[in-house]
């Protein structure tokens, strides 16, 4: 059945889906580009590997020659007493002293052997390379949900548009049944009947209402703005299938090129390399150190003497001046003797992290292959689905026309055709929803195998075309019956 012929299924809302004239709505692709320049969860994936990739300047840099220097300026001041030999025994004197001293030195160091930072460099390099792996997971990841968000205000809006149509049409058949009651043709209780259903319909609407408000609002989430409208795929839709036609196939494809797979097989490297880091707190290190050191000392001291000729203290007052230069060069030999088990124990929780990370890799593993199987085979099932539920909905049409048949002639009730009708309805948007349901699947198991990129969007946008929001649609109608009621 090709979507006009659906549209006329839908009576007086038909003009919510696609037709000449209506503005243009915004696509999957550029949905996606305004989450990609929105959404803080791609922005936190982007900071997290730009701050990852610093890792392997950091881990090149202790291989080059460290150069540090430092300077200092002190003042000091001494007081105390002075013992010397004199002629007549022992005696003491008090002093004071003060001084200004200004120094500095400049240290060149030079790793000869530190086997810690050359694992950190094979680490950084495997670190880089697990954050490249995540980023480009998130970005596929940000698709997923644009897309998975996307659809469903898609499926929202066509919720509200069948429960609209029913609403309406249920609104014709309460109009009618009165007709009928009040020239006795049918009894009261099929007004009666008739006018539940109605306020049933007219709640479900005002519920469907809120579920795309909800809806649109998971989209503005991740965009950061609203979209007025969005494009809905056509019925031109290709229901593709997998190529290769083969879920092993697809599943050794994943387990190969799955961006989560292969972020856990780095994970994994990363936590064996640390255990050889821990153990190289056992081993010696070998600096070549070299340098020069300055130290310059300028005062004054006071202290009290004895006057050889005259035996009496006198107090005098000596400069006190002092400069060195110290040129040093030589090799650093360090080895660690005891660090009270903490060595042993880094190493052993390296261990521990390591067995963990193996564990997670399983697991990845196994979600993978899980993962990939199933969207391989939601794809095959949702292609069934489609042209089944395109069948359903025919087969609807065709009792909803027999129903109404038979209660014109008397032989089916208004609740046969209310049942009818609704059952119609609820064809028609698991029809729609089937498709999206397709299109999900089909980036699912790209995603699975690790293929899925943005140009996959922009194929999904060949097959989409403006259509108005029902909200607008509505707002016309019941603007139009208010007219014709004035």
């Amino acid at each position: 059945m090709k979507k006009i012929q659906l549209i006329k299924c839908l009576a007086a809302t038909g003009a919510a889906f696609a037709m000449p004239g209506v503005a243009q709505s915004a696509s999957l692709l550029e949905i996606y580009q305004q989450a990609l320049q929105s959404d803080p969860l791609i922005h936190e994936a982007e900071a997290n590997r730009m701050a990852a990739l610093e890792a392997s300047p950091q881990a090149r840099g202790v291989l080059f020659p460290q150069l540090q220097g430092t300077a200092g300026v002190q003042t000091s001041e001494a007081s105390g007493t002075q013992l010397f030999n004199t002629p007549l025994g022992l005696a003491s004197t008090p002093f004071d002293s003060e001084s200004d001293d200004l120094n500095w030195d400049i240290t060149l160091r030079q790793t000869v052997f530190r086997w810690d930072q050359v694992v950190t460099l094979q680490q950084a390099g495997k670190r880089v390379a697990q954050a490249e792996a995540d980023y480009e997971a998130a970005q596929q990841d940000l698709i997923i949900r644009v897309t998975t968000r996307y659809l469903d205000v898609l499926a929202a809006e066509d919720v509200l548009t069948s429960i609209h149509a029913d609403r309406q049409a249920i609104a014709r058949q309460l109009e009618q049944a009165r007709q009928r009651f009040e020239v006795g043709l049918i009894a009261i209780t099929d007004v009666q009947e008739s006018q539940a259903a109605y306020d049933q319909s007219v709640a479900a609407e005002i519920g469907a209402k809120r579920s795309l408000a909800t809806a649109r609002e998971f989209l503005r989430e991740i965009t950061g703005e609203y979209a007025e409208s969005l494009s809905a795929p056509t019925d031109e839709l290709p229901l593709d299938s997998p190529a290769p036609a083969d879920a092993e196939s697809w599943i050794d494809l994943a387990l190969a090129q799955n961006l989560a797979l292969v972020s856990s097989r780095l994970n994994e490297e990363i936590a064996r390399k640390e255990i050889s880091f821990r153990r190289t707190g056992r081993y010696p290190t070998l600096d070549l150190v070299a340098g020069r050191r300055f130290n310059d000392s300028t005062g004054e001291r006071t202290l009290d003497t004895i006057d050889a000729g005259t035996g009496e203290i006198v107090t005098r007052t000596f400069p006190a001046e002092f400069d060195q230069t110290n040129d040093f060069i030589g090799l650093q030999l360090s080895l660690p003797i005891f660090t009270g088990g903490v060595t042993s124990s880094r190493i052993r929780e390296a261990v521990y992290l390591h067995r963990a990370s193996m564990e997670q890799l399983q697991r990845v593993t196994r979600e993978t292959e899980r993962a990939t199987r199933d969207a391989y085979l939601g794809v095959l099932a949702e292609i069934s689905r489609v042209r089944a539920l395109n069948q359903a909905v025919q087969s609807s049409q065709t009792a909803l026309e027999a129903t109404q048949a038979g209660f014109e002639v008397g032989t089916r009730t208004i609740v046969d055709v209310l049942n009818s009708q609704r059952d119609l309805y609820t064809a028609i948007t698991n029809y729609y929803s089937s498709r999206y349901a397709y299109i999900g699947n089909v980036l699912l198991l790209k995603q699975a195998a690790g293929t899925l990129r943005v140009q996959d969007l922009e194929e999904i946008d060949q097959w989409m075309e403006d259509r108005r929001p029902p909200e607008e649609v509505i707002a016309e109608e019941e603007a139009a019956e208010a007219q014709e009621s004035n």
